[in-house]
């Protein structure tokens, strides 16, 4: 064989195994998904854990935990949104009265942030407003910067009745108030 038909040969060896690399890694990060997790949601009160009223998706992103509505049946407005720290949506009792899903906890927490706030500086489990359309639905998507679905998995997620302003002033919480719909994740 001659010196140039080698050359040739290694040349054409070379650019197969580079194209085949190429295409391997290529693909493998097509397909490389991140976690995500569906969660059913319920309406709930002091009596129990009522019906379905639709579904939240859990999926870690670039900009941290995204989380996505797909909600009916809710009251108009701003609602307070947080991730609760124990995996129940049932009632439980608070000062001898049962009230809707307190078996959830308080706010996700571990951090022992001093107190409520956005869900870039107060409780982990502090989301944002979830806005409601005037149809009672709501399909939105938002973002927990400092969260991944590996830290929420077996928590719960929380809709209050009230808005939520992000501080303890003047109501706790952000005065979100009674909770009306759950979902453990």
């Amino acid at each position: 064989m001659h010196a140039f038909s080698i050359f040739k040969l290694s040349a054409l060896t070379a650019f197969i195994t580079l194209t085949t690399v190429a295409c391997t890694t290529t693909s493998s990060q097509n397909t490389a998904k991140t976690a995500q997790k569906t969660v059913a949601v319920h309406a709930v009160t002091a009596e129990g854990v009522g019906e379905k009223i639709g579904s939240i998706q859990l999926q870690d992103s670039s900009k941290g935990l995204e989380i996505s509505t797909d909600l009916q049946q809710l009251p108009s407005g701003f609602h307070g949104f947080h991730i609760h720290e124990k995996g129940s949506c049932e009632p439980a009792e608070k000062d001898g009265k049962m009230g809707a899903a307190l078996a959830a906890g308080g706010h996700f927490n571990p951090t022992q942030a001093a107190g409520h706030g956005t869900p870039n500086d107060g409780h982990l489990g502090d989301l944002p407003v979830l806005n409601v359309d005037t149809d009672g639905s709501a399909k939105t998507t938002v973002y927990a910067p400092r969260l991944k679905l590996a830290d929420v998995q077996g928590l719960a997620i929380m809709i209050h009745a009230g808005g939520d302003n992000y501080s303890d002033q003047p109501k706790p919480l952000g005065g979100g108030g009674e909770r009306i719909a759950c979902g453990v994740i």
